[in-house]
């Protein structure tokens, strides 16, 4: 794995998964795939590299970015895309963007994808025995980790639980919050409780905070 980078791109496959909220009680179930999603979250070195940023001074290039927004996360994208050769995916404005569905670019995950990926197959709330493959607030020192340093699921991703909160592309509940978007998998300060497949949280696009963080996908464009 290139820990500078934290730009290994995993397939995932067809598949279908059941999100759940637990204010209205509504289960609805989702198809997904395929598409390439990173194997580990985006990195200070890569974030750094890309924007010529480093919103989370001395920190370690191996740890995941933090301290960024969900439109940073986009504008991210965007630049790595260009870097690499891709077609930019996002049309970015002050608070908000649109997604270009058949642009082969960086992007964030939908919501969908990223669980459907942290289950790998599983049932259960969570891929494994949680101090095997978390940092979380009872083992982590109360503070982030080099990503990739505990045990990925079966289909090869780390850190989907713990470490950092993770950006998702979807508007969290619009009825109620907005346009604030989806966050998922728990932090490093959180309890167990918090580090679970299902566990969803929400916040302002334009929040910035020392446990959250991303990775990036890709659309299988034809």
């Amino acid at each position: 794995m290139d820990v500078r980078t934290g730009a290994e791109l995993i397939s995932l496959p067809r598949g279908e998964v059941t999100l759940s909220d637990r204010r209205t009680r509504r289960d609805w179930t989702v198809e997904v795939g395929p598409c390439l999603l990173a194997a580990v979250p985006v990195t200070q070195a890569w974030y750094a590299e890309v924007t010529g940023s480093r919103p989370s001074a001395g920190r370690g290039d191996a740890r995941p970015v933090e301290g960024v927004s969900w439109l940073d996360a986009v504008r991210f994208c965007n630049a790595a895309s260009a870097r690499a050769g891709f077609t930019p995916v996002y049309r970015v404005d002050a608070e908000d963007a649109a997604w270009d569905a058949d642009a082969d670019g960086y992007r964030l995950p939908t919501e969908a994808e990223w669980e459907f990926a942290c289950r790998a197959g599983t049932t259960g709330a969570r891929y494994g025995e949680l101090d095997e493959i978390a940092w979380h607030r009872g083992n982590s020192g109360e503070r982030v980790h080099d990503v990739g340093g505990r045990r990925p699921n079966a289909w090869g991703f780390h850190d989907l639980l713990g470490n950092v909160w993770e950006w998702c592309w979807d508007v969290y509940d619009a009825e109620v919050y907005g346009g604030y978007r989806v966050l998922r998998g728990g932090g490093w300060f959180d309890e167990r409780w918090s580090c679970r497949a299902s566990v969803r949280r929400r916040s302002h696009p334009t929040l910035r905070i020392d446990d959250v963080g991303f990775r990036v996908a890709r659309t299988v464009v034809p």
